[in-house]
């Protein structure tokens, strides 16, 4: 295991923060770790690179006990904030730089590495630029390649596409599968699921600082009653439709909202075609009617009964 996680207890005064939270994360995994805002991810993370300090439990990493002073496990580590944390006055290259420099004396590996760096996040022809002429998206690229640089083993990625452009998005995702290929494992947190799903390959949920599911994305959606959704559109849904729909054997639930039901049911073949019947004997109007796969926000507000942006 990279990262062991015992019993971890914190608390700030009478909250408690992490309630015995357990995790393992095995070498070579994107492990999306997720939960709403104040789940406890924050305080998990920090705990975990000795930022914070905590009440009870163990915290191993590389098979060693993580200390504030583990200065030669924390050289393998590597840390891409969700704040932007680079130096202004310096260009894309000499940031990049400076970070390497804080764990690679050699100046010949410290160039390669450098060169290394800007090639992943795809930086090249903006190197000289200062950080003030750079878009979100390419500061968000520049924050990774100045966390990655020394080439960690092990690496924390806080929400780093947030509010950039679908191109720097796609390049930030393709940059997170190549350093995964080359041997990093990676603690992901994002309020993006799509990303999670396209990424991670186990996945952890936190709530009120313990993890309350844990799974590959398809074992986390067996946990839930929804086999697929059907979706129609109908302009006009009467209220006794709406109940002999809801009514009907496999059915979880409906919502009916901007002209849209959703029918999570649990033996979607057979509902199907009784679905279709209850609208043409009723002489409702409708418009598409398709089926869609449940997806991991469907697992996480079955869960949690919350949004993960809570």
């Amino acid at each position: 295991m990279i990262i062991e996680i015992k019993g971890l207890v914190k608390r700030y005064g009478n909250l408690v923060a992490l309630n015995h939270f357990d995790l393992n994360v095995k070498q070579g995994e994107i492990l999306g770790l997720l939960g709403p805002n104040g789940s406890g991810k924050s305080t998990a993370i920090n705990c975990m690179l000795s930022l914070l300090s905590y009440d009870n439990g163990e915290i191993r990493i590389f098979g060693e006990k993580m200390t504030p002073t583990s200065y030669t496990i924390k050289k393998r580590i590597g840390v891409v904030p969700q704040e932007v944390a680079v130096f202004e006055e310096l260009t894309v290259i000499e940031n990049i730089d400076y970070y390497c420099g804080l764990y690679i004396t050699d100046k010949s590996i410290r160039k390669q590495y450098v060169q290394d760096a800007i090639s992943l996040v795809g930086l090249e022809d903006f190197t000289k630029f200062l950080p003030k002429k750079l878009s979100g998206g390419l500061k968000r690229r520049l924050n990774i390649a100045c966390g990655i640089v020394h080439k960690p083993e092990l690496i924390f990625l806080d929400e780093p596409t947030v509010a950039v452009d679908p191109q720097s998005r796609n390049k930030i995702l393709d940059s997170i599968k190549e350093l995964n290929k080359n041997g990093a494992t990676i603690i992901y947190t994002t309020h993006y699921m799509e990303e999670v799903e396209q990424l991670c390959n186990n996945i952890v949920i936190i709530e009120k600082g313990q993890v309350i599911a844990e799974g590959t994305n398809e074992q986390l959606k067996a946990m839930i009653q929804i086999n697929e959704k059907i979706i129609i559109e109908i302009p006009d849904l009467p209220e006794t439709v709406r109940q002999q729909l809801q009514q009907l054997p496999g059915v979880t639930d409906l919502l009916y909202h901007n002209a849209l039901v959703t029918l999570n049911t649990e033996e979607n073949k057979k509902v199907f075609s009784k679905v279709f019947h209850i609208l043409e004997d009723n002489q409702v109007s409708f418009g598409n009617f398709y089926t869609q796969q449940p997806t991991l926000n469907d697992v996480f507000l079955e869960i949690t009964g919350r949004e993960l942006r809570d």
